[in-house]
């Protein structure tokens, strides 16, 4: 880290004591930041460091609601409202029990650089909450949902803040708290979620877009070299929305998943996955992968708290896309990955690598995609469909993937040329720190000390 920055990122860690997760993220945007700022030295002299560090406002509420046997249950409620410097706040809401305000806050900050390398006028913010969905009643989704946007609704609207979906955050989720905006509000404001159902005024392709975002990108790294994702092995670690709609594109692109995961472990198939069977058990029977091995047959074997990228051990992977959660892959991993002879690692999560795992990739010649270049799929087309709500319009999925495969292509030729004009090319870690720090910054030396 350069010594200008080092006091900077101290002082983080000082205001911010305990948010692990959120001192990392920083500290991996400051890695890349040190020719920029000797470059361009206003960005110290301005203090837009410091200031793109603080949020613009956090927001921390209590959620009560009652539960089917009739308990009151209490949970915490966050939205971190980070920066707006290029537009309304914009960003997914959590709903996960490991939810911290370190968790959103690094979300936030991650989300800041991610919006902006999509070219679109979308500033950036993240929120959620430590409530499980899991294993609750719809009456009991329904009813936290309400309660959540009880509170929330008072802080957000299309020009203010235009939260989303994310972990744990589905359409059944997005319903029920726009439902309970709509009546306290009475007014019908399309535009102020994201994620809505296609027939109330959500977008087609909007659930594909994190995961078909991250293939295309993907694919443009590889042609960068020639290569194409034709006959390629890929591990695609993760059950949920990202992971599902990514082993959907990979398999239309010519390329077989062979391993994915969920929280109990790795299912590996030889035949590859069958997709239409893991949806079936993911999205319909609401299981687990090791169901999906015990129906699949003998071509499948789940591996209880394995870790999938060991696998790079033992067979051939040829492209590795985490789309679990954050610090997935280790440095153990990430050798793994390195020394197996993978060609492309591409981030469909939020940060899924540690540090250490970040370094192997980085000082080995494997083709890297970080998170805020490679997963801004989704926000993208939710940026599409907040323009669909604008306009009353509503498009066709054809139209609306092919904007997405625009947007990925200009995030990849962002990164490209930002790498390549500080000195590395071909390091897209340095070049989706750069071109989102740049475009954020400059938006925020223009609006004066604000």
């Amino acid at each position: 880290m350069s010594e200008s920055l080092q006091p900077i990122y101290e002082e983080v860690l000082r205001r911010n004591a305990g948010e692990l997760e959120f001192h990392q993220a920083v500290g991996e945007v400051f890695e890349s930041l040190g020719r920029v700022v000797e470059r361009n030295p206003h960005y110290l002299d301005e203090s837009i460091v410091e200031r793109l560090c603080e949020p613009e406002r956090q927001i921390i509420f209590r959620v009560p609601w009652v539960d089917d046997a009739g308990v009151v249950q209490i949970n915490r409620g966050f939205r971190v409202q980070y920066n707006s410097a290029l537009g309304p706040y914009k960003g997914g809401l959590r709903f996960q029990p490991s939810v911290t305000l370190g968790t959103v806050k690094f979300l936030g900050f991650e989300q800041i650089f991610k919006n902006a390398l999509t070219g679109l006028p979308i500033g950036g913010g993240k929120g959620g909450s430590d409530f499980d969905p899991k294993g609750k009643s719809d009456a009991e989704v329904m009813r936290f949902c309400q309660s959540f946007m009880t509170e929330l609704y008072r802080h957000i609207g299309e020009y203010r803040d235009v939260p989303a979906g994310d972990v744990g955050v589905g359409p059944r989720e997005i319903g029920y708290l726009f439902g309970q905006y709509k009546r306290i509000t009475n007014q019908y404001e399309s535009g102020v979620l994201t994620g809505k159902g296609v027939g109330w005024g959500g977008s087609r392709a909007r659930p594909e877009a994190t995961g078909y975002g991250t293939v295309f990108f993907t694919e443009r790294m590889l042609a960068e070299r020639g290569q194409d994702l034709d006959g390629t092995r890929v591990l695609v670690s993760g059950s949920g929305n990202v992971a599902l709609y990514a082993i959907e594109k990979v398999h239309q692109l010519g390329g077989t998943v062979i391993a994915t995961s969920d929280s109990s472990g790795v299912v590996y198939d030889s035949d590859g996955i069958d997709l239409d069977l893991l949806c079936e058990v993911k999205e319909v029977d609401r299981g687990r992968v090791s169901d999906y091995a015990e129906r699949r047959g003998r071509s499948a074997e789940f591996r209880a708290g394995s870790s999938i990228w060991q696998l790079a051990a033992s067979t051939r992977v040829d492209v590795a896309l985490p789309c679990a959660i954050q610090n997935e892959i280790d440095e153990a991993d990430a050798r793994a990955l390195v020394d197996g002879g993978v060609l492309a690692i591409a981030e469909g999560a939020n940060m899924p690598s540690t540090p250490e795992a970040l370094h192997v990739f980085q000082n080995s010649n494997v083709l890297f995609g970080p998170a805020k270049a490679v997963n801004a799929g989704g926000v993208a087309t939710s940026a599409l469909e907040m323009q669909q709500n604008a306009s009353r319009d509503s498009w066709s999925f054809e139209l609306t993937e092919s904007k997405l495969e625009a947007i990925m292509a200009g995030i990849h030729e962002r990164c490209a040329r930002a790498a390549e004009e500080y000195g590395e090319p071909g390091n897209y870690v340095l070049g989706a720190n750069v071109a989102g720090f740049t475009r954020v910054a400059d938006a925020m030396l223009a609006m004066g000390v604000i």
